[in-house]
Parts: C-alpha cells; sequence; structure tokens
C-alpha cells in the first residue's frame, strides 16, 4: 500500500528560501526563526543552486570563534551538489534514500523548479495514514 503514495501528496510546497547572496547570519538566523534545519537557496531566476543546512553554518561558528570572520556568504558555505527527488517519486523509494543518504529532507524539483521540500517527517506520516487502514498482527 505504501508503494502507491507518490512525493507530491506529502510534500511542504510553502517553503522558506535563501538566496545566495545573502550573509550567513542573517540566513542562520531564518533558519532559527522558522525552525527550519536547512532550506533550499534559490538563484534570481527561482533555480536551485545550492542547500544551506545548521550544519553548513557551524562553519561559519567556528570560523567566527577561532579567525573573528564572520563575513561568510550562504553561497560560500551551502551545498551545491544537491540531491532532490521528482513529484511523482514512491514513497517507499524516498524512503530508502533518506536511510542512504542521511539527510532529512529533500528539495522536489520538476522540471528545473523547486515545487516542494519532503522531509522524513512526511514520509511518517504516510506511513501512519496507511497503517491505520492495514490490520496489524
Amino acid at each position: 500500500m505504501l508503494n502507491s503514495l507518490v512525493v507530491k501528496d506529502y510534500m511542504a510546497s510553502a517553503m522558506i528560501t535563501l538566496k545566495p547572496g545573502v550573509d550567513i547570519v542573517e540566513a542562520a538566523q531564518t533558519l532559527q526563526e522558522y525552525r527550519l534545519s536547512g532550506a533550499p537557496v534559490l538563484d534570481d531566476h527561482s533555480r536551485l543552486v545550492g542547500f544551506l543546512s545548521e550544519k553548513d553554518c557551524l562553519h561559519t561558528v567556528l570560523s567566527a570563534v577561532y579567525n573573528q570572520d564572520y563575513g561568510d556568504l550562504v553561497e560560500d558555505r551551502m551545498t551545491k551538489d544537491i540531491r532532490s527527488v521528482h513529484p511523482t517519486d514512491n514513497i517507499t523509494d524516498v524512503a530508502e534514500r533518506f536511510l542512504k543518504d542521511g539527510v532529512r529532507m529533500y528539495p522536489v524539483v520538476d522540471k528545473d523548479v523547486l515545487v516542494g521540500m519532503i522531509s522524513r517527517q512526511s514520509v511518517l506520516k504516510a506511513f501512519c495514514q496507511i497503517s491505520k487502514t492495514q490490520p496489524h498482527k
């Protein structure tokens, strides 16, 4: 039954995004304000160019501590090799990718356009909804 579920039915389409030229401190404040572990980074044409995580921001924290350097931009610290999923990808396949890749969320991209985000929580939500309809042994 879980094999019939697709990403588009469980992804979040309302997203907080960042720009590459934003100061990393401002970006970290945005992540904290919205209680996010990371956010997609979009260029001026709304194309996905990176992903900034809390872990990426920690590099700037250490640079500030050791070098008194607070000058990083999002583009300096973001992950540029972005793993994404498609809206029609199967939830089971995405769950397997979460285990393999060790990430918390994936950008959902259709024709080079960011259309949403899917998290591990979203996959668990799908599982819980399906399990309510299944007899338990």
